[in-house]
């Protein structure tokens, strides 16, 4: 059966972001997705929260029909990398193959996201060369040129990596606007893991005008946030 995820968005949890990871969960069940995976800059607290709430399955498993997949979009020192189906200790600042390895170690697989992006943090070339991934971002829905996209997917396709969409929301309003999906026997973490390597059937949308705007003033719309995450 074929399922779709977001596999990239940020809750409140991120200092950049302001949807409440059950907010972010609810506008990805309206929009038909049947799981998201929470990425959140150097922290996991978002992952505690829900499998607090119930939300997540200590052992892998959809909750009602739907997976949250438990990850971190790591600042590493060669730039961003999302580690999707496992936990990590704070991470920020250690060298892109050694957060990589780690995450491999705890079960985990390593996506490059917006690889090209020069604005945001994207793994230049050089250091994607010797990063073992399990995949490429080749479509985010906010990068900053549309040309970097372009670029991710020539580069996947040289190296001959499978290919992920994903919104990259920092907002409920974003979450699940781009997608891949996979054909899993179940809906579980292990399932999705096993599939994002081989490669899925992207839907790919670019962000709205007004959602980018939300996105690059993220921090200002955290002051409508009922409920906001204080960073120290």
């Amino acid at each position: 059966m074929l399922h779709a995820f977001d596999l990239h968005l940020h809750t409140h949890y991120s200092a950049d972001a302001c949807g409440s990871p059950e907010a972010m969960v609810e506008a990805a069940k309206r929009r038909g997705l049947s799981g998201i995976a929470v990425t959140d800059h150097n922290t996991c607290d978002a992952v505690e929260h829900l499998t607090r709430a119930g939300l997540i399955r200590e052992d892998g498993q959809a909750v009602d029909g739907f997976l949250i997949i438990p990850g971190v979009e790591v600042s590493t020192a060669d730039g961003h990398l999302l580690c999707l189906g496992t936990t990590l200790p704070h991470m920020k600042g250690k060298p892109a193959i050694e957060v990589a390895a780690a995450a491999r170690e705890r079960g985990g697989i390593v996506i490059a996201p917006h690889p090209y992006d020069s604005f945001r943090a994207g793994i230049r070339e050089e250091i994607l060369d010797l990063l073992d991934l399990a995949a490429l971002e080749t479509f985010n829905a906010a990068v900053s040129l549309r040309r970097f996209n372009a670029r991710a997917a020539a580069y996947a396709t040289l190296r001959g990596l499978a290919a992920t969409a994903a919104s990259d929301a920092h907002h409920a309003s974003a979450a699940g606007i781009c997608t891949t999906a996979y054909d899993l026997n179940e809906l579980s973490v292990a399932s999705v893991l096993e599939a994002i390597p081989k490669g899925g059937q992207r839907t790919e949308r670019y962000l709205p005008f007004s959602e980018s705007m939300k996105k690059n003033f993220g921090n200002w719309f955290r002051l409508f946030n009922p409920n906001p995450v204080r960073k120290s």
